[in-house]
């Protein structure tokens, strides 16, 4: 599934020559109950040798012990299990970062609970202050109804709010906020968004959905430098708790500025891929990049399109209406004609396309301008590695053309243990029987990529392993999981997540697996998730992370 091209190759001899050829003494050992390497040829070992940034040897530790010298840090966990480091394929890392700070909304248990939160929150700010993001979620709400902005318009009288659902696709904008905005009752709706109105007054009730999201963001102050900073740092410190040492980022011009001084400075403990929107595919061609470039630290090459919204928004595009709303079937947020224009333009470029497509219709219109982009350009010099974000519901005739176009699945394992609260309700069963499919993706040999979409989900991978293995809910069930024929196993699971997620950014020659000559990116548990339950693996801690062979997190 994961080849390794000419490129590639020669940098891994490159790399294995230089960690392997000096004969000098290891730099660090690490020796653990089990070390999982997403090598099939040699998936487990008990230690490897560090030397510099790469992985020098791996063995018996009697073997990689022989390695060390006086100043060889040795590290020994005989009851752990090592994994290379978790590279998540879809985050949007300055807004996880920056939420860490922020007005937490996610576990408000109802409305009211919701409002207050806000109210608390806005207590300990000066006047005039945006209140953003929150990660509310309706649906955990015993009336599973979008709250308003005459909800928490008396607790913010001095304070613009626009606190966004946990999909990133449905905002609540309070009333100072829409007034700001210029957005009234007869503001008319955006193509691929809506204004949602009262039915009585046609007043705004403060829910935006997808593009009209951008009526109001359009007058938010930008973040400085420096917040982008602090939030970039929160971000990273974060990662390395839970194991990432690599992300795939939804980012954009200021956010790779940024990006490019804190490795300037050596301050980055995550290596960074950064996806520009795909307005900017000229700018990134102007700039002399036609496909994967960058180092072992940043890339780019990557520009991310929409093809329609979210279930949970109810603007995920479907071939047929949703069951719980029949009046709608979703959206499209650009029309399937443009959207071919824009892929087939950024194919044309040598650049790497990830197109967000949830519903069914999305999802095969995405894969029509694939298709048509691949038609149109015949001559492109790079290798297509194209990705379809999420593809939540898929239809079997799709499923095979995802594996006819050589097209990545970017997924998002705890997505389903989280929508299978509501998921039936809103698009039924029969269709949620060809959604989240993970387990199909492997049987049909698809390329998959694993990922959270933080800050939508937890960044932590323990979660997103779980999911994949179990389809339960945390707190267990239902009995054999949730449509369980898609259950996959804890060595498929964290391979997504590691070699998956490296072959999904052309980076397989040198991450996502530990073996000689690749890069030292490690996360050690502090027990063995092959020989315990899965339940427990939620409670089972990340004990050392190390990047670049360096230790960049150490805990309990």
């Amino acid at each position: 599934m994961y080849r390794l091209c000419l490129r590639g190759a020669i940098c891994l001899l490159t790399a294995v020559l230089t960690a392997c050829g000096t004969g000098r003494p290891a730099d660090l050992i690490l020796v653990a109950g089990r070390i999982f390497t997403a090598d099939p040829d040699r998936p487990f070992v008990q230690a490897l040798a560090v030397r510099g940034n790469r992985i020098a040897s791996l063995g018996d530790s009697t073997a990689i012990l022989r390695r060390a010298g006086a100043g060889t840090d040795i590290r020994r966990y005989p009851d752990a299990l090592a994994v290379p480091g978790f590279n998540d394929a879809h985050v949007h890392f300055l807004d996880g970062g920056l939420g860490l700070a922020g007005v937490q909304l996610r576990s408000a248990h109802d409305r009211y609970d919701f409002r207050d939160r806000i109210a608390a929150f806005a207590a300990g700010l000066e006047a005039g202050e945006w209140i953003l993001r929150g990660n509310w979620d309706h649906e955990a709400w015993p009336d599973h109804a979008h709250p308003t902005r005459q909800l928490i318009d008396p607790v913010t009288p001095d304070h613009p709010v626009f606190v966004t659902r946990l999909d990133g696709h449905i905002s609540l904008a309070n009333s100072l906020a829409l007034e700001l905005a210029g957005v009234t009752a007869d503001t008319p709706d955006p193509e691929g968004g809506e204004i949602v109105r009262d039915p009585v007054t046609g007043e705004p009730t403060g829910i935006l959905i997808d593009t009209a999201q951008d009526l109001v963001y359009d007058v938010i102050p930008a973040n400085s430098d420096d917040a982008v900073r602090r939030g970039l740092l929160a971000a990273s410190r974060h990662a390395s708790q839970v194991g990432v040492t690599s992300i795939q980022d939804n980012a954009d011009r200021q956010i790779w500025r940024v990006y490019e001084q804190l490795r300037a400075e050596g301050l980055l403990t995550v290596r960074v891929n950064a996806w520009y929107p795909i307005a900017l595919r000229d700018t990134l061609a102007a700039e002399g990049i036609a496909g994967p470039s960058g180092d072992e630290w940043l890339q780019r090459g990557t520009v991310k399109i929409f093809s329609d919204g979210s279930m949970g928004a109810g603007s995920a595009w479907f071939f047929e209406p949703y069951t719980d709303e029949p009046s709608t079937s979703g959206l499209a947020i650009i029309a399937p004609a443009e959207l071919t224009r824009l892929i087939t333009a950024a194919d044309a470029l040598g650049l790497q396309v990830a197109t967000h497509a949830i519903g069914d219709r999305a999802n095969a219109v995405t894969l029509d301008a694939y298709a048509a982009a691949r038609a149109a350009n015949p001559d492109r010099r790079t290798e297509r590695r194209h990705r379809i974000e999420h593809a939540q519901v898929l239809r079997d005739s799709d499923l095979e053309r995802f594996q006819e176009l050589g097209i990545i699945a970017s997924i998002q394992p705890s997505h389903a243990i989280d929508d299978m609260r509501w998921a039936e309700a809103r698009i039924g069963t029969e269709r949620c029987r060809i959604a989240y499919r993970v387990g199909s993706f492997f049987e049909a040999g698809i390329p998959v990529a694993f990922g959270t979409d933080w800050f939508v989900e937890p960044l932590d991978p323990r979660l997103g392993l779980y999911a994949a293995v179990t389809r339960e809910f945390p707190a267990g069930g239902p009995e054999g999981g949730w449509f369980g024929e898609e259950r996959i196993t804890l060595a498929e699971a964290i391979t997504a997540y590691t070699a998956g997620s490296a072959w999904a950014e052309s980076m397989e020659h040198i991450k996502g697996r530990l073996q000689r000559g690749y890069l030292a990116d490690i996360a050690v548990f502090a027990g063995d998730l092959f020989a315990s339950q899965p339940r427990d693996w939620l409670k089972t801690p990340v004990i050392l992370t190390i990047v670049d062979g360096k230790v960049v997190y150490e805990g309990s």
